[in-house]
């Protein structure tokens, strides 16, 4: 079975412009009609892109993706991959969650603080009194160093 680019959107349900992303960037492979310049994507097309969408799910990019189906084309297992790239992703996650649930503690505590104080008006030393307000002492710049 063929399906156009409409037919295999609506069947996997993803966007049009996704299946022509993917066909475009080489994740899946149509057969384009000589007479009419159409796309055709197979049955192995539909189950790669389900394949996608689940590895999607899971947070894999296309770029990796790309890699696991070089891998298995090539006829070896990309099971070592898939769980490397998962575990390498679940380390950074959690650690990304560790730097989120920190930002979202020092937000509520300088909104906390905030409620009570008076909207500043700039007085040629002074930019907004509510940031200014902070204390200097406690805040670590971007790479989580103690500011000097």
């Amino acid at each position: 079975m063929s399906y156009q680019v409409s037919e295999l959107a609506l069947k996997c349900n993803v966007t049009k412009d996704t299946v022509r992303f993917y066909a475009k960037i080489g994740l899946l492979k149509p057969q384009r009609n000589r007479d009419n310049g159409y796309q055709y994507f197979s049955e192995q097309d539909k189950k790669r892109l389900d394949f996608i969408r689940r590895a999607k799910y899971l947070g894999y990019t296309l770029k990796e993706i790309k890699q696991i189906i070089e891998e298995s084309q090539k006829g070896s297992s990309p099971c070592p991959m898939v769980r490397d790239l998962i575990q390498r992703r679940l380390k950074s996650n959690k650690e990304r969650l560790t730097q989120l649930i920190e930002l979202q503690n020092h937000m509520e505590v300088a909104m906390a603080k905030w409620r009570k104080m008076p909207d500043g008006v700039p007085d040629g030393d002074s930019i907004c009194k509510l940031i200014e307000a902070i204390d200097s002492s406690s805040i670590q710049d971007i790479e989580g160093n103690k500011a000097e």
